[in-house]
């Protein structure tokens, strides 16, 4: 092995687990259209688009292409319902909203808020999707934590937020762990180094600067 190889297997890539789609139903513009099955292709990644851009309706497009299974859609409050109704004007789909354990659909996406999340606590989620994942923000939180482990088997993850702070480093990194690239804490060990000085902050290592 060459030195040159030696580095190369040190290189650490999210690995794509998602699925290849040629073309999406709807009434998507031609960005959305791209952001989406780049997304899908991933299978567990991110979607940082920003206020005015479709997020709403590009997330519906990737929980639709979606293979069988139960796929949810958590929402803060008063969301869902605008969700449901711009997924049937755009995309012609159906969401069922989940307020009890019966409500629960195998054939439709479902859409619930975060705080009815216990809701589905007996079923096995195939996908699921994260608007204004922002609620991950907090490393400490009870919520980050309950979805966390609530989905971390799901085969496809999407975290959707119009804000994510690009300075934030706690931010990226709970992200990274819900989609399962790397843990925040494997993240910050890797890149990052701390400073013990007056700012307390993190900063970049050298070698992850560029």
């Amino acid at each position: 092995m060459t030195y040159a190889d030696f580095i190369e297997s040190k290189n650490k890539a999210h690995q794509s687990n998602g699925i290849p789609v040629d073309k999406l139903d709807g009434q998507l513009f031609p960005f959305q259209h791209a952001l989406t099955r780049w997304n899908l292709k991933k299978g567990r990644s991110c979607l940082f688009a920003g206020t005015g851009l479709g997020k709403t309706r590009m997330q519906c497009a990737w929980s639709k292409a979606m293979p069988g299974g139960y796929r949810f859609i958590l929402a803060p409050l008063a969301v869902a319902g605008q969700t449901i109704e711009e997924a049937k004007e755009a995309l012609n789909m159906d969401i069922v909203r989940v307020y009890e354990p019966k409500d629960v659909s195998r054939e439709s996406v479902n859409i619930l808020n975060y705080d009815r999340l216990h809701v589905i606590d007996g079923y096995k989620p195939t996908s699921v999707v994260l608007d204004e994942s922002s609620i991950l923000k907090s490393h400490d939180g009870a919520y980050r934590r309950q979805i966390q482990e609530f989905f971390y088997y799901a085969d496809y993850k999407l975290a959707c937020t119009a804000t994510p702070s690009p300075n934030d480093y706690t931010e990226l990194g709970t992200h990274s762990e819900f989609v399962g690239a790397m843990s925040r804490l494997e993240m910050f060990a890797t890149f990052f180094t701390h400073d013990g000085g007056d700012t307390s902050k993190w900063r970049l290592k050298k070698h992850a600067q560029g």
